[in-house]
């Protein structure tokens, strides 16, 4: 995230050590590889966008492809034919055993893409799938089958679901090895996807130390319709993202580069109305082209659309998709002071705050887990106990719990967190863990409802926050050796915020998120470069909590597959 005032995601990856002082290359993924077909003398692949699959219940997954019904019927391009595309469910890899199949039209339209919410499935079961184009030069073009999985049943005894979790994929800061090496992994369920699945930026924009390892399409800032298809088009040439997608369904959630940077409810900051239109339009381009580009099963009414939305696994855990950026209140600078907490302001809005509070104190799993696009733990410089503080805090214009690094995440909205939290505690809820993204770090927290009353109170809820997959991090942006500048920083930050167990500024990579009836783990895994297409990996650290604590430990050794 780059902000032009105030501190956001870049200001605090650069403020971190502030601390101290206070087309994608090839990977031999032939699975991954679509058909080609002839028409005219001319070669085109018309699955060049692979297939997908997403939010898997009991009964249901939805299924997802591209076609490429003409040469000319690119991405974002508006033309192409009216085209009849056949879908197939089967429980065996030859797709001899079927058990669902149909057919569907898309158009440009929909930039042909194809979103299929297939029902009537067996739940705990593995599908495999595939699409065929009906008419046109692409007739009898069939798509590389994928494979998904339905849910367990609500009322399901289950021993294990172990999810990927992954956030912030920026093309031009790096290869996408981290969706390699997930595609590579056959135990998990599904992969979670937390947001900044693109970036909005021009070309260069936020890039790196290591410059435009590949370029943007388009080159310039993406802010029409057809923009941000094609943005979503590239993103889904690469053949480590379409492997990620193949073998397993995803659940994703937007945070704002999927939009515009730092997005509220009513304009983001990298948004200028004067050169760019107005607002609502650019959102709206954003969104429909996530909705047809994206493995995303729609909730609410037609009246009342939204993103945010509740899966469940069977009696384990159920989990909560946010979306953090649609309903909030603009952000002010961290100082703010009384802004910051004011109840007058929102992070969630208040219909999905009475979802969210209703939803985690009602849950009947044993663990409720929340897809939480931004930090919600308290990161504070210092943490300030609010009473005795009180004077000093209101002369100051401070924020009563002290002064946080950025005012994005939920520590910019401190009325909200206090809302949930409390709610939780009043509530006697167990096992509430927020799994978060956004950062470009890796962090394992205690949620304390007072920061600085953690070593009286304890905690009432845990995060786990994953690093990005290659969007810029503290060495990035201060080009500086890996694990150097950023070695101190992590100890300041764990020195003043000592409910902050394990932050890691400089590596990029994925998490492996384990939840079993008697605790979870998120392993941390990181590439070794993410600037090389053919990185290898490695297991950087990993974080439990055991049922009923409320509390982050060490883990000794990654979960076993």
């Amino acid at each position: 995230m780059v902000s032009r005032e105030g501190v956001s995601r870049r200001g605090f990856l650069k403020s971190s050590s502030i601390a101290v002082a206070a087309v994608g290359a090839a990977t031999g993924v032939a699975g991954a590889l679509p058909r080609v077909a002839r028409a005219q003398g001319a070669e085109f692949v018309p699955f060049a966008h692979g297939v997908a699959s997403g939010d898997p219940t009991p009964d249901a997954v939805i299924l997802w492809t591209r076609v490429t019904p003409t040469p000319d019927a690119r991405p974002g391009s508006g033309v192409g034919p009216v085209t009849s595309v056949r879908w197939r469910v089967a429980t065996d890899p030859e797709l001899t055993s079927l058990v669902r199949s149909g057919t569907v039209s898309t158009s440009a339209d929909v930039d042909h893409t194809v979103k299929v919410d297939v029902d009537g499935l067996s739940a705990a079961t593995t599908y495999h799938y595939c699409f065929e184009v009906l008419d046109g030069p692409a007739a009898g073009t069939q798509s590389t089958i994928g494979t998904t999985r339905t849910a367990p049943t609500n009322d399901a005894d289950v021993d294990r679901i172990r999810f990927g979790v992954v956030s912030c994929s920026n093309w031009e800061s790096g290869y996408f090895g981290a969706y390699r090496h997930l595609a590579s992994r056959t135990d998990l369920d599904a992969i979670i996807h937390l947001g900044d699945y693109l970036y909005e930026y021009r070309t260069g924009a936020f890039a790196g130390k290591y410059g435009v390892v590949r370029q943007h399409d388009p080159v310039h800032e993406i802010v029409s319709l057809s923009d941000y298809r094609i943005r979503h088009g590239q993103y889904k040439s690469d053949p480590d993202l379409q492997a990620a997608h193949l073998g397993v369904p995803w659940i994703c959630t937007w945070d704002d580069h999927e939009s515009a940077n730092d997005a509220y409810d009513g304009g983001a900051e990298n948004h200028q109305p004067e050169t760019e239109g107005p607002w609502n339009v650019r959102k709206a381009n954003s969104v429909q082209a996530y909705y047809e580009w994206m493995p995303v099963r729609v909730a609410g009414t037609p009246q009342n659309r939204h993103l945010y939305r509740r899966l469940r696994f069977g009696s384990l855990l159920e989990l909560s998709m946010l979306d953090l950026r649609t309903y909030r209140s603009k952000q002010v600078a961290p100082t703010a002071g009384a802004a910051v907490d004011s109840p007058d302001r929102t992070i969630t809005g208040r219909d999905q705050m009475n979802w969210l509070t209703d939803g985690i104190v009602s849950s009947p799993t044993t663990w409720k887990i929340v897809g939480n696009p931004v930090m919600i733990t308290p990161v504070l410089v210092p943490p300030l106990e609010s009473e005795a503080a009180g004077a000093l805090t209101e002369l100051l214009g401070i924020p009563r719990g002290g002064v946080p690094y950025m005012a994005d995440p939920w520590d910019g909205y401190t009325a909200d967190r206090a809302r949930l939290l409390g709610a939780i505690a009043d509530n006697g809820v167990n096992n509430t863990v927020f799994i978060t993204g956004d950062i470009h770090s890796s962090w394992a927290c205690d949620i304390p409802q007072d920061a600085a009353r953690y070593f009286e109170t304890g905690a009432v809820a845990t995060e786990l926050v994953v690093t990005s997959v290659s969007s810029a991090n503290v060495d990035d942006l201060t080009r500086t050796p890996p694990h150097s500048l950023g070695r101190v920083a992590e100890s300041a930050l764990t020195t003043l915020n000592r409910h902050i167990r394990y932050v890691e500024l400089d590596s990029h990579g994925f998490g492996v998120f384990t939840v079993t009836p008697t605790g979870v783990q998120m392993d941390h895994w990181y590439l070794d470069a993410k600037e090389d297409p053919l990185t290898g990996v490695y297991w950087g650290a990993g974080f439990t909590v055991p049922a009923g604590t409320a509390r982050v430990e060490h883990a000794a050794l990654p979960v076993r597959t």
